[in-house]
């Protein structure tokens, strides 16, 4: 049985209340569809960095990004709100590109795989 750290719990909730937000409180046009896939924060919970992953090309990933960290204070002051902590965590988004790699990766086997069948 995994023991958890405070910070993972934490984060977990941070990621769980700015999905909230992004979804239902932030009326940005830049925003395309976001969809945060997991948050870490340091062990002194001064810092969250927030993992989004966006529909669209490296452009909407951008413009995304940049939405978010404009709204960054907004976002924060929400999670104070909602979450209590003695301090509320500087909040990081950055492209969570993991859905990607996994993609390549299958991609690569699958090629592997219909090569060891040709032969």
């Amino acid at each position: 049985m995994r023991s958890f750290k405070r910070s993972d719990r934490v984060g977990e909730l941070i990621g769980e209340e700015v999905s909230r937000i992004i979804q239902f409180d932030l009326k940005d046009p830049r925003l395309g569809f976001v969809t945060v896939t997991g948050a870490e924060i340091t062990q002194d919970l001064k810092t969250a960095v927030i993992y989004i992953s966006v529909y669209g090309g490296e452009d909407q990933v951008k413009k995304s990004i940049e939405a978010l960290a404009r709204a960054s204070g907004y976002i924060r002051r929400e999670i104070g709100k909602r979450v209590k902590l003695k301090r509320t965590p500087e909040l990081a988004f950055e492209h969570d590109r993991s859905r990607e790699y996994a993609s390549r990766i299958e991609t690569l086997i699958r090629q592997i795989h219909n090569e060891g069948e040709g032969s």
